[in-house]
């Protein structure tokens, strides 16, 4: 049976639909004789006696894959009208230009069966209600379902392959930038991105807290850096404020602590309330990543840093039931929160508070939230403010001993924390100097006659000046605020107020959050 004894003038009254597709607009851009064959086929339908009125063109598909229908309003409006009858033939250059999955193709041939409407590719016409021509049909679908699961098989193996070996170019986190050998990674070139995230990572290991962390960057008035664009290979910056997910990015991604991942997240998909597919990301846990590789390159923390840090992240956001300890240190002046646990049953403490103001403290236990007669029972229920009270001089008693130590200790540290906030104002500093010295030549560099350009240039010139100027003032004002080195008086000083520990505790400016 030859192609036009298929085609009938039942057919030919109706109209025909000629369905071009490329799989991603790269392929649109360089495939341009795939695609002018497509166009094309407006002739083959014109030569089996279709007038060019007839003849309608959807090509609204261009750049989606044809894995699924999702997406694809061409093919939705394509398949609606044959569900419809109003469609002789329907013509694509192949059977994976319609659909490479097999669901969203038998839909098709089903419908076109009913509706006697004609399937042609370049190798011939097909009517799916006749066996033999849907044999076909079915064999070319499975292939070409079969083809791009194939195709993307191959390609995952290569990009696996090369990522277990640690050199698959991928998105690294700010502060990082790849090198010229195969998996070399190596700090950002510019001082101050360097210097900050080494920061970050210093405070955390001083106050525990991702939050302590970004709110301690915001005080500082310190700028966070930001990689928009070349985010593989460039080496770009943009320095904006911090915000609280980037602090905790920084704190949870291994790379800073030298170790080449690849697999942390899954693609998973579901079935959404309103009937649609949809996926989302899944982070896997670290025994589930495909590629850990550590040490790999050379890192702001090392591993068991990394480790260390992960743990106290976590237990931070999820306190561990059962578990006294676990949590962020809160601002309520209960001094027990957290970790004072039920005698009876040994879980934590719930605390609550009570008075005209709200600020004494209590404990109570809810057991296991079992109801007896409607209402909740609870092992204990007991004011906190005595026990508190008892608990805070114990814990003086033990840290006499340590007391002279620890102010010390503790002075030091605040003093390098000052000295990492005004090395990166400097950093800022030199920058803006750069910035507003480049400014100025490429001004001096244009033809002064050129107005056009020579207003521009010169407004992003004054620009620069304003800003070199403001940071110049914020280091000079935070230069004056900034802690001198205890001099030996002033150490004597601070031993002095360490010898009566129960002033600092009981001192207006000590603070609920600093006593728990």
């Amino acid at each position: 049976m030859t192609e036009n004894s298929k085609v009938t003038a039942s057919h030919r009254q109706r109209m025909a639909i000629v369905y071009v597709r490329q799989s991603t607009l790269l392929q649109l851009e360089r495939n341009k004789e795939s695609t002018a064959r497509q166009y094309d086929l407006v002739q083959r339908a014109m030569a089996l006696g279709w007038s060019r009125g007839t003849i309608s063109i959807v090509d609204e598909d261009q750049g989606h894959s044809g894995s699924s229908a999702a997406g694809r309003s061409g093919f939705a409006d394509l398949a609606a009208q044959v569900g419809l009858g109003q469609v002789g033939i329907v013509l694509a250059l192949e059977v994976s230009r319609l659909a490479r999955n097999n669901a969203d193709w038998y839909r098709l041939l089903d419908l076109a069966g009913m509706t006697d409407t004609l399937v042609a590719d370049a190798d011939g016409v097909y009517h799916p209600s006749r066996f033999d021509d849907r044999l076909v049909l079915g064999m070319k679908g499975t292939m070409a379902e079969a083809e791009l699961h194939i195709l993307r098989a191959r390609l995952d193996g290569g990009v696996r392959n090369k990522a277990a070996r640690g050199e698959l170019r991928r998105g690294l986190p700010v502060g990082l930038i790849w090198g010229e050998a195969d998996g070399e990674i190596l700090f950002h070139p510019d001082e101050s991105v360097t210097g900050l995230i080494a920061a970050v990572f210093d405070r955390f290991a001083a106050c525990g807290s991702a939050r302590s962390v970004w709110l301690w960057l915001r005080e500082q008035g310190l700028k966070w850096p930001l990689q928009p664009t070349g985010y593989v290979n460039g080496t770009e910056i943009v320095w904006v404020e911090p915000t609280y997910h980037a602090v905790h990015t920084t704190l949870t991604h291994p790379a800073y602590a030298g170790a080449y991942v690849y697999g942390r997240t899954r693609f998973e998909r579901r079935l959404g309330e309103d009937g649609q597919v949809r996926s989302h990301r899944r982070v896997l846990p670290r025994d589930q990543w495909q590629v850990l590789i550590e040490d790999h390159h050379e890192g702001f923390i090392t591993w068991d840093t990394y480790l260390a840090n992960q743990d106290k992240i976590a237990s931070n956001t999820r306190p561990r039931r059962h578990e006294p300890g676990t949590g962020a240190v809160r601002e309520g002046c209960a001094l027990l929160q957290t970790l004072a646990v039920c005698g009876i049953c040994g879980r934590k403490l719930a605390v609550f508070y009570q008075g005209p103001t709200k600020a004494t403290p209590g404990y109570y236990c809810t057991g296991s939230g079992q109801l007896v007669d409607g209402r909740g029972t609870r092992h204990l229920q007991v004011g906190g403010q005595a026990i508190d009270t008892a608990v805070a001089d114990v814990f003086l008693a033990a840290l006499t001993p340590a007391a002279l130590q620890a102010c010390l200790t503790a002075a030091d540290e605040l003093e390098a924390g000052h000295d990492t906030a005004l090395a990166q104002h400097r950093r800022e500093v030199e920058r803006a100097r750069y910035d507003a010295t480049r400014a100025e030549r490429r001004y001096r560099a244009v033809d002064p006659d050129n107005r056009l350009v020579a207003r521009g240039l010169e407004a992003d010139w004054e620009k620069s000046l304003t800003t070199l100027a403001g940071a110049e003032s914020e280091l000079a004002r935070r230069e004056r605020r900034r802690l001198v080195a205890l001099t030996p008086t002033e150490r004597a000083a601070v031993l002095a107020v360490a010898d009566d520990l129960h002033a600092v505790w009981t001192a207006q400016t000590t603070t609920d959050k600093d006593r728990n």
